[in-house]
């Protein structure tokens, strides 16, 4: 993993100086920072591929840093934890982490799955200029290059790179019932820890940016016992 530069947010040095230590036996460049200010700083002079989140942070929880990151870039994130509870990882992949893994872990099973959230994100970056750039439906409209989504009034509303897969699964079939486990496939690839909960949340995460009403909706509507469907005409 020649040239690909890691960010690493932990407050616990001993781990920070482990992970770092580890990742460059492996070409990996990392930096190691202990809060999410440290962390807008390293991303403000540096560019990474990937950033290694802490969930039990000072000042800020990791949650809301994920939340952050997803909304304001695509960078691929893995969270790196000992909050092992089944909440928890449904709620850090429904906020758009890549991955998710519960300390103690095997540092190479880490590299493992840096491997694999890069080449899931170089993959999906490689098809998007294969496909139309932009596609609209229902006065919204998807550029699927910026990965911008912008509404009927024309303010762009981000997305995570689980929702944009999401959103680009369901305008590549429209009127077409998705099975929940074909969605999952396509929001998270199977290398990442996924709940069935998980797809759920993210639909209505999606529902929510797109104003489609969750007690009835227009766009995604929830077939029972089948999956979704996007009802919409897409052009």
């Amino acid at each position: 993993m020649d040239d690909v530069r890691a960010l690493i947010v932990d407050d616990d040095p001993e781990i920070r100086d482990l992970l770092s230590g580890y990742l460059a036996g492996y070409g990996v460049h990392a930096e190691a920072v202990g809060d999410g200010a440290a962390m807008r700083m390293a991303m403000a002079n540096r560019e990474f591929h990937v950033v290694i989140l802490d969930l039990m942070l000072p000042a800020e929880d990791g949650l809301s840093l994920c939340r952050e990151l997803r909304e304001t870039g695509n960078i691929p994130v893995i969270i790196l934890t000992a909050r092992g509870e089944t909440a928890d990882r449904v709620l850090g992949l429904g906020l758009g982490a890549d991955d998710y893994m519960v300390k103690p872990f095997e540092p190479r099973e880490l590299v493992a799955r840096i491997e694999t959230v890069l080449r899931r994100a170089r993959a999906s970056e490689g098809a998007a200029p294969a496909r139309r750039e932009i596609v609209s439906f229902e006065g919204w409209s998807l550029n699927r290059i910026a990965r911008q989504l912008v509404t009927p009034q024309e303010l762009v509303v981000p997305l995570s790179n689980a929702e944009f897969r999401l959103l680009s699964a369901f305008i590549e079939h429209p009127r077409r019932v998705l099975s929940r486990d074909y969605l999952i496939d396509i929001a998270r690839g199977r290398s990442a820890d996924v709940f069935d909960r998980s797809i759920d949340l993210l639909v209505s995460r999606l529902r929510q940016k797109l104003n489609d009403d969750p007690k009835s909706p227009m766009l995604i509507k929830t077939i029972r016992g089948e999956g979704y469907m996007f009802d919409a005409s897409v052009q």
